[in-house]
Order: C-alpha cells, then structure tokens, then sequence
C-alpha cells in the first residue's frame, strides 16, 4: 500500500519463505506530541490507523495469514514542534 491520500499511511511486506511474514511496517510520518502519547496508551486515531493498516493486510495475505502471528512496526519520524502561545513565537 503507498500513500492513501493523506500521505501518511506506508506498508512494506515481503514473504521470504512460506512460514516466515516480513515485518509490517506502518510509517506514520510527523504526529503530534499528543498523538504519539495516545498511540503508546492504546487509544487514538492512529491506532484506528495502524487498526485499519493491519486489516487490510491481513486481507491481502488472505489464507497465507491463518496461524501466522501479524506485528506491526510503527514508525513515527519525529513529533510536530510545539506552536508557542506568546508574542515571539
């Protein structure tokens, strides 16, 4: 899968043999600090994403994907800059 529009959403799968799954990469690219937080508690769109990213994957591999134990790498590059609240910023 490559960009969905949003530029944001990224998997990289390859099978390298009938029993092992190459790593499913989801790249989240820049998240706020927020995001990053509730993605690490659980909770928030981008677990509905990486949700969303893993599903599709798990369709696509179809009967390949039965007993087989599917990670998801999450990658975030770096988290967005704080916007400040004063006159210099």
């Amino acid at each position: 899968m490559q960009n969905d529009g949003q530029g944001t959403t990224a998997i990289t799968t390859t099978s390298r043999s009938p029993q092992t799954v190459a790593p499913i990469v989801v790249s989240l690219g820049k998240e706020s600090r927020k995001r990053i937080r509730q993605l690490k508690r659980g909770r928030g769109k981008l677990v509905d994403e990486v949700a969303h990213v893993m599903d599709q994957v798990r369709t696509s591999f179809g009967d390949h994907a039965e007993g087989k134990v599917l990670v998801p790498v999450v990658l975030v590059y770096r988290s967005k800059r704080r916007r400040g609240w004063g006159l210099w910023s």
